[in-house]
């Protein structure tokens, strides 16, 4: 086992960990309890487009124009949910590795859209979580997950022999 995935270095990626999932949380709560609309956070992305040191880029401005606005409503729910099951999931260390992707991704398009805030430092330890491997969930819900489902998929190869690709 690699250092950074033994038990006890493990305890700082769980406190990391938890303290990620929290950040989400949080945010994606008060996303569904106060409403959120995500036109304006669009719109202000899009006026930061112009000028000769844009702080977002052309391509993304026309990603903004050209998908984002015309789905804002889709945009609506997604962000605030997808903030809350980022943060859950972090918590209790349930599929940690797709909740460090979807909240990297999150945080990697806050940012191409203009907005600093706290997105470097979020973005920067979903990173590291993710470099940290098996150690980032050894204190959490995959840590008998995986074991788990990985017992079940190979059983159910034998037992239909046929390849389950996972």
């Amino acid at each position: 086992m690699r250092w950074w995935e033994n038990q006890k270095v493990s305890a700082v990626w769980t406190v990391l960990r938890v303290w990620l999932g929290v950040q989400w949380l949080e945010a994606g709560w008060h996303k569904v309890n106060d409403g959120f609309d995500a036109s304006g956070f669009l719109q202000g992305a899009l006026a930061n487009a112009t000028g000769d040191h844009p702080a977002v880029q052309g391509w993304y401005a026309e990603f903004l124009k050209g998908f984002a606005l015309p789905n804002v409503e889709l945009f609506n729910v997604l962000i605030p949910w997808g903030e809350i099951l980022v943060g859950v999931g972090l918590i209790v260390g349930f599929m940690t590795i797709p909740a460090l992707l979807a909240g990297a991704f999150m945080n990697l398009n806050f940012l191409l859209a203009g907005t600093v805030s706290t997105n470097p430092i979020l973005y920067t330890a979903a990173i590291i979580l993710l470099f940290a491997g098996r150690g980032a969930y050894f204190w959490g819900a995959d840590h008998w997950m995986i074991p788990y489902l990985k017992q079940v998929f190979t059983q159910h190869d034998r037992k239909h022999k046929k390849p389950i690709v996972v």
